[in-house]
């Protein structure tokens, strides 16, 4: 059983990873990302390993910073609803992002770390997204 706080501290550390997987698929170390995005190298250590939880403009700094869409950020955070952003709420294109065979075939992988699926996940999103315009 997860503790008190224990589900916003495996949250935090889910988003944490999955910002670290994104610098590095962007082969970025941590002082360019700092340096891309304003954001204080030690500050964005502690995000990385799920010390702290980052404010929308911090996240949308990072998101800018690692040319990736900030509502897949917000997602990863928690501040958008998966379920909403399914039904194209808050995308600019009014295009939902469904969860596909891909997709759930990538979460059922248990080879995988959470944060290692929501990268694949966003990689396939990426591509998927400029074939369907």
């Amino acid at each position: 059983m997860t503790g008190p706080g224990g589900a916003w501290e495996d949250h935090r550390r889910a988003l944490g990873g999955f910002i670290r997987s994104q610098r590095k698929l962007a082969r970025l170390s941590l002082r360019q990302l700092s340096a891309l995005s304003n954001i204080s190298n030690p500050y964005l250590s502690q995000i990385e390993r799920g010390l702290h939880e980052p404010s929308v403009r911090v996240l949308h700094a990072i998101a800018e910073a690692l040319d990736i869409s900030a509502e897949n950020l917000l997602l990863q955070a928690g501040l958008v609803r998966e379920q909403a952003a399914g039904n194209g709420v808050g995308h600019p294109d009014g295009v939902g992002v469904t969860d596909t065979s891909t997709e759930r075939a990538i979460r059922a992988d248990s080879r995988l770390s959470d944060a290692q699926k929501e990268a694949l996940i966003s990689v396939y999103r990426s591509y998927t997204a400029g074939g369907a315009s």
